[in-house]
């Protein structure tokens, strides 16, 4: 199948956000789309999807022109749409969430959940995929969710595949699995969009290339003819910085130790000290248990071995209440499903863990909670139009900023980031750097968890490498290279 956009408009109020954008995309290639947060990307493939109808333009299936007035209407083309925001139902099991909207039914009418198993099981099996089928989805991590949207997609036999983000909560053994996949798709005649902000994979497994700013598209062509440098300018508009940004200053007072941390099975006899200034990096593979032991240095992890100290004092981590009061504030991994409160608008997403400082018998003051958020917006750049305008109007960079402005307006004096950069584009993730190193500027320890040694090596004086629950090394000066830190991180 050949898909071709042409001249696509759409506007939403007064903002364009797509302008006479032309897009292709044919079977046996895989076609990465790339741009900044917010420069159109997902509305384009939103209107391939059926989801949103253009302003103006054209969409052609193989030379005949078509109208796609509803996601099933695309899919019933042959394209499907992998979305970011993840469309499966906890509450049922992975096999049902598999055939959601085109269930097996026998004779009777009833949904055939025997056979519906089996071809989930096959499936898993030929795509070597450890999941359970009939375990509930609200048990899986985030990975494991995306990985069952990607097989729900592939077992759709769709000609094109769209897929928005698709690596961003996966490890690196599972990222190769899903390539894998993908090159398999390729040789069997399936075209694919790769929509990503990780250029080094769109480098690897992508033949051909467009990258769209401010809703226009601003280059494209062959993968192999390009550079990562090229195209990251292409994406912001200016050459983007790789040099090391980590800030050779002496730390300050020590602020949090930790000393034998256990708790089984997430890690075990975890030791460690952070102090004023300095931004600690803790790295290795999703599910290493660093994220549970920062969790539980927030209250957030239940019971636990061994000792925190803060301040130089001993602790006991009971509750988030307590660690707020304390001045620790946590930004989680996930910042879909752990991050944001898709039913509130940006400004009280912002305020949300301040608010009882603007509340006065009950009642909010409007004006001193939009005053101090303002403050943060204006710190942070985030780019917004009404500060009650919902959350999920703004792009992922920009919504990361608004969650990074929550715990800002805490005030404190310990900072954990989890993947803070998860889902950002490079001209976001640039900023989000800059914000984490004057934070360190003005004495505030933080740590940074990141599953990509890239950014730990840019922003970290010296880093942590975990294994299964268990720190492998410190690494810092010249054995914080990625070599090394991959040797550490696989249990070398």
């Amino acid at each position: 199948m050949n898909v071709s956009m042409k001249g696509i408009v759409k506007s939403f109020g007064a903002n364009d956000v797509l302008r006479q954008v032309d897009f292709s995309v044919q079977g046996g290639e895989i076609c990465a789309l790339l741009g900044e947060n917010g420069a159109g990307k997902s509305t384009l493939m939103n209107i391939l999807g059926g989801v949103l109808q253009p302003d103006r333009g054209s969409i052609e299936l193989d030379g005949q022109p078509v109208s796609f007035h509803s996601p099933a209407q695309s899919l019933n083309s042959g394209i499907a749409f992998i979305h970011q925001e993840l469309n499966l139902i906890n509450d049922l099991p992975v096999y049902e969430n598999m055939f959601i909207g085109r269930e097996l039914r026998s004779r009777s009418g009833l949904i055939n959940h025997k056979d519906e198993l089996k071809q989930t099981r096959e499936l898993f099996e030929r795509l070597e995929i450890d999941i359970n089928p009939m375990a509930k989805v609200s048990v899986l991590d985030a990975s494991y969710k995306q990985i069952v949207e990607i097989a729900r997609a592939l077992m759709m036999n769709a000609s094109i595949i769209i897929m928005d983000e698709p690596t961003t909560s996966l490890t690196d053994p599972e990222i190769e699995r899903v390539f894998d996949i993908l090159r398999t798709l390729k040789n069997q005649n399936v075209g694919v969009v790769f929509i990503s902000h990780k250029l080094r994979e769109v480098m690897e497994i992508c033949d051909t290339y467009v990258v769209l700013r401010d809703g226009v598209v601003v280059s494209g062509g062959l993968v192999r003819d390009t550079t990562i440098p090229r195209i990251s300018r292409d994406m912001v508009g200016h050459d983007v910085r790789t040099e090391v940004l980590v800030q050779n200053t002496a730390p300050g007072e020590e602020i949090l130790r930790l000393e034998n941390l256990t708790q089984e099975p997430h890690y075990r006899n975890v030791t460690l000290s952070v102090h004023a200034g300095e931004v600690l990096g803790v790295t290795g593979l999703l599910g290493d248990g660093r994220s549970e032991v920062f969790r539980t240095v927030f209250g957030d992890c239940g019971r636990y071995h061994g000792q925190i100290y803060f301040n130089g004092k001993p602790v006991r981590m009971k509750s988030t209440q307590q660690a707020l009061k304390m001045g620790v504030a946590y930004m989680p991994r996930n910042r879909k499903e752990n991050a944001i409160i898709k039913d509130m608008d940006i400004l009280d997403n912002g305020t949300i863990v301040t608010l009882s400082e603007t509340t006065r018998l009950g009642l909010i003051s409007r004006k001193k909670q939009t005053e101090e958020f303002e403050v943060q917006r204006k710190n942070l750049q985030i780019k917004m139009g009404n500060p009650h305008d919902s959350i999920g109007s703004l792009s992922g960079g920009n919504q990361q900023k608004v969650v990074l402005a929550k715990w800002l307006m805490t005030h404190p004096r310990l900072l954990i980031l989890d993947n803070p950069t998860q889902g950002v584009d490079v001209g976001a993730k640039e900023e989000i750097y800059d914000i984490i190193l004057q934070l360190a500027g003005h004495g505030v320890a933080v740590v940074v968890l990141s599953n990509e040694a890239q950014e730990i090596i840019r922003l970290c004086s010296r880093a942590l490498v975990m294994y299964h629950g268990d720190v492998r090394a410190e690494v810092s000066g010249e054995t914080m290279n990625e070599a090394n830190i991959m040797r550490l991180a696989t249990g070398g």
